[in-house]
């Protein structure tokens, strides 16, 4: 019998690795709220959209906030697990700006008034991570880089 690695990735994608997922916390983030708004601005059929939704909220990434009594209607919140993938969305995106368009279709301006390129830094030490920086000390007994032991 094979054993997948046990691996954060691995359960992260389990909760945000269906298409649409990550774009609907891309229109959150944006401020895009709403069911019809977030349907129109990721292209996702209505019912995806709405069962993406509802394991986003199960998974406690968004929250389902009333906005009208009657009808009943419902916008959707980053919880604050739906912020901490905030980093993600950023690298995903540098790495589409990057190797993906001709010019980027979005560009986020930080508050000192630059356009924001984001990198990822030790929080320890505060300087830029490189993949020769990084060495991995696997957690779970048996396990190695080349796999179980």
């Amino acid at each position: 019998m094979t054993t997948a690695r046990p691996c954060s990735i691995a359960d992260a994608l389990g909760v945000v690795g269906e298409k649409y997922s990550l774009l609907v916390l891309r229109e959150v983030f944006f401020g895009v709220r709403r069911f019809d708004a977030i349907a129109r601005n990721t292209g996702a059929p209505r019912d995806i959209l709405a069962a993406r939704l509802r394991r986003l909220v199960e998974a406690g990434v968004l929250e389902k906030v009333p906005y009208q009594d009657r009808p009943a209607r419902f916008e959707y919140c980053a919880t604050p697990a739906g912020q901490d993938l905030r980093p993600v969305l950023l690298m995903l995106m540098r790495w589409g700006d990057r190797h993906l368009a001709d010019v980027p279709p979005t560009v986020l301006e930080h508050t000192c008034g630059s356009d924001l390129d984001s990198v990822v830094v030790c929080r320890c030490c505060g300087e830029e991570v490189t993949s020769t920086d990084l060495t991995p000390r696997f957690q779970v007994p048996g396990w190695t880089a080349e796999g179980m032991a």
